[in-house]
């Protein structure tokens, strides 16, 4: 910290800078390494998303698809709900010192750079030089931020850029020269989009203070002033731009999964009481502590009261502290009025506090000097007790700075790994999804999936339904579960009965069981016939091989059906084949314009895990046990399979031969127990629901949830996207399902949100259900999604004239008026509908 001085050269801030930053990361380091402890669900659901960054940003291929639109959009789309600065900027610590996240943390080094420059920007420029360094001070003694140092979240990156902005947004408004205005205006742009794709809560805390330069410079028509703002925009706009574009659609649900959903669930006060207003005012001791609240505020006191030296420019303070205040008066009332409150989504503030706090501090002069640094002394002191379990410190501390002690965990590590690894080692071929019950800090579906990721993305956690329906349709579905002994968390009572029903569920074996630091267990569970088993063979083998199917000889049509699968091939040809399979009457006499069913699907229900298979033309078994479904409107008698092969890499085709197989359809037989379907089957089954519109719609997407649980990476929806595209163009036509067959595509694409590729499969769909007012709306919606809102009036031309009273049809009319410019038409169309 400086001592008490007319002015402070460039060269001693830095240094100073400079030493404030050291000490702090040093800090942060030594507790990194004394902890044990696991990320918790947020942290680790981050930690996940970074490194699936860190892959993309490692592809050799790199420099090539800069140019490449579709890799954008899909870079882009690697993070759909939060803007994924955070985790482009940790991938290159993680490339240079490993993955993990001790590893990811280290980019803390670079946000807390950044924070203490624009900190001392702001007190320079607001105050003096002396000011910034002790507010920069202050920053690393903030009990609320060096607790949140010692996390991987989205928060300590946001406060950063939404700091450094306001910073360059003072700087800029404090300048007296052209070239000094349209250069930092040009800075704030650039500074403002990053904040942006850091995290879209950054104009909670620039909206007032841009609004109020904004409308200061039109009252005092300072138009170039007002130019450079509309220039910042511009600027920031290329920057954050591409990622909304691509997933705009997203930010709705966001806002409400965000927002009143966990406000709800955690019991936030309402906003039409005290207490909502009143929640981050209680909460400023916590965040700041008595000792850095108090210190400052009697110093303030007193220099009202005429006990020390007044300032010579008494103006520019006033107008300095205005300009704090309203940044944070207007921060704290807009995150007031939400109905979700959390500690981490007001932070953004505090770094202005700090600055107000130290320009209160430096206000104890001569010989009050000392008060400053036994403040900071004190709130150093504080720190240390808050972090580590220093002797006899606990209730001081307390008492000094409310709110829990963050000691390092120091016990025993808590087994995630080894449940990865036991997964991996029984499990080498396979990708594997992990059905996760406990729902504990240390244990659960987001920290099983990032250390899942760890290890190459072998094994994915996730979380099972809320309801006794969705966690049946998982016990069905998923070959992995662990649960836990003792409590579980935040786990319903739908999933803690299904743990107590593992115990004697004869479909399951216990598979491990670790003693967990607090004496309770984790228990592993596997299926003991998973749905796809791997072996190797000692022979190769280049093409793929049918070489047994197991099928019930008697079933009733319109129920699923179990069959086994055996296939053998090479494991390039096997990892990268579909499989079209008919069922075809065995009789020609019995053969029906329709009689036949598809099971099609990719080998190993995509689940093949090409990590840990050497050779590619070792051969393989891979046996797959599932069910069919045969149409209820099959005819009966005896239906034998043809298959032929696809691969989804190559295109290659070739016809498989069949083992001798029939299975015979008959009303009266009974039904045979069979497994979930698969999930292709499953996604071409829903999509017969899309013609019905929105009563269709709600069904399809409530399944589709429980669907992208059970494949992680939706290889699925790739699956039935080939092969029913394969079927309705180059394979000769077979009965009349080419309809259905392309409402499965257009689900298919419109989930993988492939707009091109969904436009397609729609116009298609348009001219084979052209009396259905919800195809041309579907069209018009992914024109929408894709903003070619011109395209999209015209597609729903024919829907306004088959349903010219559907609210949802005449929404996206609405809709595509709008995003043409055309306000009015908008709000004729849309008003009536609010």
């Amino acid at each position: 910290m400086p001592k008490e001085q007319v002015s402070i050269t460039k060269s001693q801030a830095i240094k100073i800078l400079g030493m404030i930053w050291l000490a702090s990361n040093l800090c942060d380091r030594l507790w990194l390494a004394l902890d044990r402890s696991v990320p918790a669900w947020d942290q680790s659901n981050h930690l996940s998303l970074s490194l699936k960054y860190l892959d993309a940003l490692q592809n050799p291929q790199l420099n090539p698809q800069l140019f490449d639109g579709q890799w954008w959009r899909s870079f882009w789309m690697l993070s759909t709900k939060y803007p994924p600065l955070t985790y482009i900027l940790t991938a290159p610590f993680q490339q240079i010192f490993g993955t993990g996240n001790d590893q990811a943390l280290l980019v803390n080094f670079l946000y807390s750079a950044i924070l203490l420059i624009s900190v001392y920007g702001i007190g320079k420029t607001l105050f003096s030089g002396q000011v910034g360094l002790w507010a920069a001070g202050l920053c690393v003694l903030l009990p609320r931020l060096y607790e949140a140092r010692l996390t991987y979240l989205i928060d300590t990156p946001l406060m950063t850029l939404t700091v450094a902005s306001f910073c360059y947004l003072t700087i800029w408004r404090s300048q007296k020269t052209w070239l000094g205005e349209w250069l930092w205006a040009v800075i704030f742009g650039i500074s403002w989009g990053l904040a942006l794709l850091t995290k879209q809560s950054v104009m909670f805390f620039l909206f007032l203070p841009l609004l109020w330069l904004g409308v200061s410079y039109l009252w005092q028509r300072k138009w170039s002033r007002i130019a450079q703002l509309i220039t910042s925009f511009l600027v920031s706009v290329p920057i954050w731009m591409p990622w909304y574009r691509t997933n705009w659609i997203y930010l709705f649900s966001t806002a409400q999964n965000s927002n009143a959903i966990p406000a709800t669930l955690e019991g936030d006060p309402p906003l039409n009481t005290l207490a909502a207003w009143t929640y981050y005012w209680n909460d400023l001791p916590k965040a700041v502590s008595w000792v850095l609240l108090i210190v400052p505020l009697v110093g303030l006191l007193l220099h009202l009261l005429g006990r020390f030296p007044r300032e010579l420019d008494n103006k520019k303070v006033t107008r300095s502290i205005a300009w704090l205040a309203l940044y944070f008066i207007s921060a704290y009332l807009i995150c007031s009025a939400i109905f979700n409150k959390d500690n981490r989504y007001i932070m953004s503030y505090l770094p202005i506090l700090a600055v107000f706090l130290a320009y209160c501090l430096t206000l104890w002069r001569g010989r009050w000097q000392i008060v400053r640094w036994l403040t900071v002394g004190l709130a150093f002191s504080v720190m240390c007790g808050k972090l580590f379990p220093l002797v006899g410190m606990g209730g001081i501390v307390q008492a000094l700075s409310p709110g829990s002690l963050s000691y390092p965990y120091l016990g025993a590590e808590v087994p995630n790994l080894q449940v990865i690894e036991e997964i991996i080692e029984t499990t080498p071929y396979l990708r594997a999804n992990l059905g996760v019950i406990p729902s504990t800090p240390s244990i659960n579906h987001d920290t099983l999936n990032y250390f899942g990721a760890l290890e190459k993305r072998q094994v994915y956690g996730r979380e099972l339904g809320s309801t006794v329906e969705q966690v049946a349709q998982d016990e069905r579905s998923l070959d992995w579960l662990l649960a836990k002994t003792g409590d579980n968390g935040m786990a319903r009572e739908a999933q803690l009965a299904l743990a107590n029903r593992l115990e004697t569920n004869p479909a399951f074996r216990l598979q491990e069981s670790w003693q967990l630091p607090d004496r309770t267990t984790l228990k592993l569970y596997h299926r003991r016939s998973p749905s796809v088993i791997v072996e190797p063979l000692s022979h190769t083998r280049e093409k793929v091989h049918l070489d047994r199917v197991i099928v019930p000889t008697r079933v009733p049509p319109g129920v699923p059906v179990p069959i086994t699968y055996e296939w053998s091939g090479s494991w390039e040809q096997l990892e990268s084949g579909l499989v079209l399979l008919t069922w075809i009457p065995k009789e020609i006499s019995q053969s029906n314009s329709n009689s036949f069913w598809l099971h099609d699907r990719g080998i190993g229900m995509g689940t093949l895990y090409s990590g840990q298979s050497d050779s590619t033309s070792q051969a393989f078994r891979v046996i797959e046990q599932t069910a069919m479904l045969p149409d209820a409107e099959v005819v009966e008698g005896d239906y034998i399979l043809t298959a032929t092969y696809l691969n989804r890499t190559t295109g290659e085709t070739y016809p498989l031969t069949v083992p001798p197989v029939s299975i015979a359809i008959d009303s009266d037989a009974p039904a045979v127990p069979a497994p979930e379907l698969d999930l292709v089957t499953q996604l071409r089954k829903l999509a017969l629901n899309l013609p019905k519109g929105p009563k269709g719609l709600e069904l399809v997407f409530e399944q589709v949830a429980r669907l992208n649980q059970y494949d992680p990476i939706q290889d699925y929806l790739e699956q039935a996207a080939q092969t029913l595209e394969y079927r309705l163009t180059k394979m000769s036509p077979i009965g009349d399902k080419k309809l259905d067959w392309t409402y499965g595509l257009v689900l298919a694409r419109v989930l993988q949100e492939d707009a091109p590729s969904a436009i397609a499969a729609l116009k298609s769909l348009v001219k084979l259900d052209p009396n259905n007012a919800y195809s041309h709306a579907y069209l018009a919606f992914v024109y929408l999604y894709d903003w070619q809102p011109k395209a999209a009036q015209k597609a729903l031309q024919p829907a306004l004239e088959l349903k010219p009273d559907d609210r949802e049809i005449q929404a996206l009319n609405g809709i595509a008026a709008l995003m043409q410019g055309n306000l009015i038409k908008a709000w004729m169309i849309l008003s009536p509908l609010l």
